[in-house]
């Protein structure tokens, strides 16, 4: 089958999504996040796929990298970053639905990557296990659904000659190490799988001209309609301020007369 190539010449589609910064206060108005004059970025679990899919076309195990998002125009930004980390190059569907589940929901998402993963013939999806904006964690299970591929997600460490690949995900209860013996295959990154590098200025420039195909997401053929109504957005209510103690006998006494959080 298409999927049975040599070793060096895995294909890897990484998706990367654009979202609020992680280190920006969102605000609600009108019932929904206020998206207007604030900092967007790469998704930081995106961040972590983007270098783990670099790193293994580094140790000769896969032929390209090719980073995926759907957003706005202004998302080329997000793919330009992608691209100056190590991406051979990037698919930009364009759409300017809210991607962060007001609008645009996981299952339409998947949809999307399901057409791209089929023209690209990719042998490996790699995805952030969440994006902090929706915190859904659902792109990667549906699309593998969709896709009759096996899965992995939360994935803290990947080992893979190309054809096999063994992978150590995050539980509950620590880890547990998880076999796919024959590729294609979908992997979502959690966040101990690696430390993202920066990208240099000569990849910067570099970036800019490498190849970003842009579509509609309208144009694609698939239902972008929400399956989900979100009723309501508010913020959570603010933290009461806290109070000193003068020494550990007092605090144990409030813990447990006051708080009741111990015996």
């Amino acid at each position: 089958t298409s999927h049975l190539k040599a070793i060096n010449k895995m294909k890897i589609l990484v998706g990367v999504k654009r979202v609020v910064d992680y280190a920006v206060k969102v605000r609600v108005q009108n019932n929904t996040v206020d998206l207007k004059n604030i900092k967007m970025s790469l998704n930081p679990f995106c961040e972590i796929a983007i270098e783990e899919a670099v790193r293994l076309k580094e140790q000769k195990v896969a032929d390209e990298v090719v980073a995926m998002t759907i957003g706005p125009k202004q998302a080329t930004e997000t793919l330009r970053t992608a691209l100056a980390m190590g991406a051979d190059r990037a698919i930009h569907i364009t759409t300017d639905l809210r991607t962060d589940y007001m609008e645009l929901q996981p299952f339409a998402v998947s949809q999307i990557f399901q057409k791209i993963v089929e023209e690209e013939n990719s042998d490996l999806v790699l995805l952030g296990k969440q994006g902090i904006d929706s915190d859904c964690g659902q792109t990667g299970p549906m699309l593998a659904g969709l896709l009759g591929w096996p899965q992995v997600t939360f994935a803290a460490n990947i080992e893979t000659d190309g054809k096999s690949m063994t992978v150590e995900r995050e539980t509950d209860s620590g880890t547990e190490t998880i076999k796919i013996s024959q590729l294609p295959a979908v992997v979502t990154c959690d966040l101990r799988l690696n430390e993202p590098r920066y990208a240099t200025l000569p990849n910067i420039m570099k970036a800019k001209k490498k190849k970003v195909d842009t579509r509609a997401a309208e144009d694609m053929g698939i239902d972008l309609a929400p399956r989900n109504q979100v009723l309501e957005v508010y913020e959570p209510p603010p933290r009461k301020e806290g109070i000193m103690v003068e020494n550990m006998d007092e605090l144990i006494d409030k813990l447990k007369n006051e708080a009741g959080v111990i015996a």
